[in-house]
């Protein structure tokens, strides 16, 4: 999935790493002839860089970043009572994560964009990726609830 750069920070050998708009942050090395990113060995290059899109392959793997908390929580829904917004392609705000907690019952959680079709249960979390569209379809009685995360710094 295409992320956008927001910045730069170095990991604890001094390698540069992107980091995207989801919360996650990915290395990006300039190492000839395998990997050719001179725009990485200045921060003029690398601030020349943000807001371009880099492919983060831990969002396509539903990979929640690493420190997130959780900010806020909806009441249990059941069949009866889960809101018609969720049942309809909606998405989350840029680097607002969720996980769908089935308590009873099972769902079906769908990302077109991933090519997702997931059966969420009690055994199963599902994952919310940041700004892609996605719904739940109910498979019968269920309860379930979401909850929200956010990078520890991040005001919302």
């Amino acid at each position: 999935m295409e992320r956008p750069i927001t910045g730069f920070d170095l990991d604890s050998e001094g390698d540069p790493r992107a980091l995207l708009s989801c919360g996650h942050a990915q290395h990006v090395r300039h190492n000839p002839p395998f990997i050719n990113r001179p725009w990485v060995i200045t921060e003029e290059g690398r601030n020349e860089m943000i807001g371009k899109m880099l492919n983060c392959v831990r969002c396509d793997k539903f990979e929640m970043p690493d420190g997130f908390i959780p900010y806020k929580r909806t009441p249990v829904f059941t069949e009866e009572s889960v809101p018609a917004a969720l049942r309809k392609d909606h998405s989350t705000k840029a680097g607002v994560w969720a996980k769908i907690t089935v308590l009873e019952g099972k769902l079906r959680y769908r990302v077109a964009a991933l090519n997702a079709d997931t059966e969420v249960s009690a055994d199963n979390l599902g994952i919310v990726v940041p700004e892609v569209p996605h719904h739940v379809e109910l498979q019968g009685a269920a309860r379930f609830f979401v909850e929200f995360y956010r990078a520890p710094d991040q005001n919302l």
